[in-house]
């Protein structure tokens, strides 16, 4: 299948981790469709997705200390929803590797426990050209669209989270070839058109730890 276009899932300037410019499968794996996924952190003005503090080092933070956090999440194309999950609660967040390592260890039962268990609230849109692009960590109470409903480019269809298994609200977005994560294929996307560090750049990726936002 060709490269997907689409549209940025955010209005504003956001991190970009895990991209498939700089690998594949970008997350490391090729479980549930994830092989061209790329995560989305929204950032404040001056380009940072929390306030430095001590509470990095050695605690768990509250995702409501995030900029990202509640950050509206917008349809990157038009389609049709053909799933949609709401309810689980958000995460708190985990930065640095004290906090994370037990949450590590748990990395298996989530698997284990599905797509709702790694995915958290998501929706999945099916494209016009039989694709399936899916966004997950969404806010819990924050998705707006209903299964079966059609929906325009840039449609708010929830807000960004910290449900499932993340360590931080961001915006995991990836391309698919079937509804089902768990026996989907990844399938490679570009962004229609995006300033990358102040340059403008048209039908690519983002690189690695670069700072974009909407043309």
């Amino acid at each position: 299948m060709d490269a997907v276009v689409l549209d940025l899932p955010l209005a504003g300037p956001c991190l970009v981790q895990n991209s498939p410019a700089r690998r594949i499968p970008s997350h490391g794996t090729t479980l549930m469709g994830s092989s061209h996924a790329i995560d989305l952190v929204p950032v404040d003005a001056a380009g940072l997705a929390v306030p430095r503090g001590w509470r990095a080092l050695f605690a768990t933070e509250p995702p409501d200390r995030f900029p990202g956090f509640g950050v509206p999440v917008l349809a990157p194309a038009a389609g049709r929803v053909v799933a949609a999950l709401d309810g689980l609660p958000d995460q708190v967040a985990r930065r640095s590797a004290f906090t994370q390592f037990g949450y590590a260890l748990g990395q298996p039962q989530r698997i284990r426990g599905g797509v709702a268990a790694v995915a958290g609230n998501h929706v999945v849109i099916e494209l016009p050209g039989g694709a399936f692009v899916a966004l997950a960590h969404l806010q819990r109470g924050s998705v707006g669209v209903r299964v079966g409903e059609t929906i325009a480019t840039g449609a708010r269809i929830g807000a960004c989270g910290n449900s499932g298994n993340s360590t931080e609200p961001h915006v995991h977005l990836q391309v698919m070839d079937a509804v089902n994560p768990a026996l989907a294929n990844g399938v490679p996307f570009v962004f229609r058109a995006f300033l990358e560090q102040g340059v403008a750049r048209t039908s690519t990726l983002p690189a690695e730890g670069a700072i974009i936002s909407p043309r």
